[in-house]
């Protein structure tokens, strides 16, 4: 429908040239007696055009070409409001539409040939992974997803690093362990790591080796095992969320191709950077940001800033069209110095997309769960998924906007009615198998013979809803807002449970139960292709 109303304004402009650059927007009224859709254009243009809006309003409707089969009436509402009521007949055709698509119902032409890549977890492989890690993995799938939904090819990229400091106490870690294995009283320092999957990676070399690694170095075989061992955790848990990487880039390699010495010196060549008291500032004043920041320290270990911009410049020299980086809300003071550094470079840094998501709480019997890295007493991302399964770790870390805290409500997560919103989307598509199977026993089928029966407000709130999807899916897309998503497949979920209760299928007239079974055929179609883009199942029973 909104795309009907695009395509006569578009024409309407060639005629009226206050209209060629306006931002349209159309929004769907708060009350239905509003109609179906509207736009408040007319009160937008009101100030440059020094007219009334109800004029301008009624000038716009004068010139408008439209179909009466499509539109049934415009009208004028408010200061300047501009209300369009679509025709039955029209409405009820989105059914043909959807069951034609099928599983491509949603999808947009709109970036094709683009490619995005989207960086996301990028944790180093010093542990299991937390909730919190949960909440950027989830995340940064399912805008992958709804990208390549709006025609992107997509890259998902993870971002590690082997070495430095926290690996070098990593490895120690595990020596330390070791040695306790082998009967050495050990004074274990409070900030190594406390995890039991430590002295699991110790027990397993203790195992194999026996005493032999007594006096190896921590940097040696123990940093290297608890490497592997614990990177082969993490894509195993990532796996059970069905998350998957394309590429796998290690800060590393940016030491070891000279990428870090090569950036250094072109720092230095463009009078960015300076020395003082023995480290190396980048000159960020000068660039927009508040103060200037050290890339090197006087130890001569370079900052996260220095790697950070060496391996987003591998981003650009790949050609992406749109460059997502997702981080935890920890980076949210440090992130512009990146970006800055890569614009004084010449980069054009409107292509990068940084999304910053808020932390995770978890909630059990109304009480928050205290949690400590440190420690080892935080909930894995795999005892969360063992806890409450798959598909409501993703749907629940989905359905709030990363821009707001999350209280993941464990309780809430496990319930198996409809307080739950996983359970009332998967039971809503489960329910419509339910009533397929039993309309099949009674010789009722599919038909879009006569959708025109479909006239009901049960029905036509339904058929409304289910023209918007493709909307929200370039919306949600565009805006990096998968949140959005799960508030309308919760909307669609709810009006077709209205519908069932008031509509009766079986029992009713063979052509208008058939023109219903195509339209719960068509609400199950989009709730399968919403709950494919946020990774979560759409069973046929439950």
């Amino acid at each position: 429908m909104k795309n009907y109303l695009y395509t006569i304004f578009e024409k309407l402009s060639s005629r009226l040239d206050y209209l060629k650059n306006v931002d349209l927007i159309f929004t769907v009224p708060n009350q239905q007696s509003h109609g179906d859709y509207a736009t408040n254009v007319a009160m937008i243009l009101a100030k440059s055009l020094k007219r009334n809006p109800k004029d301008i309003a009624n000038e716009i409707i004068s010139n408008l070409d439209y179909d009466n089969s499509i539109i049934e009436k415009i009208e004028i509402a408010g200061p300047g409001f501009i209300n369009f009521y679509f025709t039955k007949k029209y409405v009820t055709n989105v059914v043909k539409e959807i069951i034609e698509q099928s599983d491509n119902y949603g999808r947009w032409n709109k970036y094709k040939g683009k490619i995005a890549q989207v960086e996301f977890v990028s944790a180093n492989p010093t542990g299991p992974l937390t909730v919190g890690h949960g909440r950027n993995a989830v995340t940064g799938d399912t805008i992958a997803n709804l990208l390549e939904w709006i025609g992107y090819k997509v890259e998902r990229e993870y971002y590690f690093n082997n070495a430095g400091r926290q690996m070098r106490i990593l490895g120690d870690s595990v020596r330390l362990r070791y040695l306790e294995l082998l009967g050495n009283k050990i004074d274990f320092p409070e900030e190594y790591y406390q995890g039991d999957y430590i002295k699991d990676i110790a027990k397993k070399l203790y195992e194999e080796y026996g005493d032999k690694l007594i006096n190896e170095d921590a940097e040696g075989i123990f940093k290297k095992r608890a490497e592997k061992e614990i990177f082969e955790d993490i894509n195993k848990t990532l796996s059970r969320l069905n998350i998957h990487f394309d590429n796998y880039f290690n800060e590393n390699s940016l030491y070891e191709d000279g990428s870090i010495k090569k950036l250094l010196e072109v720092f230095e060549e463009k009078n960015l950077s300076y020395e003082k008291d023995n480290a190396i500032w980048l000159k960020l004043s000068e660039l927009g940001n508040e103060k200037d920041k050290v890339i090197v320290k006087s130890t001569g270990e370079p900052t996260y800033r220095l790697p950070d911009i060496a391996y987003h410049i591998t981003k650009f020299e790949r050609n992406y069209d749109l460059i997502v980086d997702l981080f935890g809300s920890d980076h949210n003071a440090t992130y512009p110095d990146v970006l800055a550094g890569l614009k004084a470079l010449g980069y054009d840094i409107n292509k990068v997309k940084v999304l910053i998501h808020q932390f995770v709480t978890i909630v059990q019997n109304g009480e928050v769960v205290k949690m400590s890295t440190r420690k080892a007493n935080y909930i894995t991302l795999d005892e969360l998924i063992d806890e409450v399964g798959s598909d409501v770790v993703r749907y629940f870390f989905n359905m709030r906007s990363i821009s707001s805290h999350l209280n993941f409500d464990v309780g809430l997560a496990k319930k198996q009615t409809e307080e739950n919103p996983v359970f009332y989307l998967q039971y809503a598509h489960a329910r419509i198998s339910s009533i397929l199977r039993m309309t099949k026993d009674e010789n009722l089928n599919l038909s879009t013979e006569n959708l025109e029966l479909l006239t009901t407000d049960e029905e036509q709130n339904l058929l409304k809803k289910l023209y918007e999807f493709p909307d929200e899916v370039l919306y949600s897309a565009e805006n990096f807002e998968p949140h959005r998503l799960c508030i309308y497949l919760e909307e669609l979920a709810a009006l077709f449970h209205k519908f069932y209760t008031e509509c009766r299928i079986i029992g009713s007239r063979k052509e208008l139960a058939e023109a219903r079974i195509a339209l719960i055929v068509a609400v199950q179609i989009v709730l399968r292709n919403g709950l494919k883009i946020l990774g979560v199942t759409a069973p046929e029973k439950m």
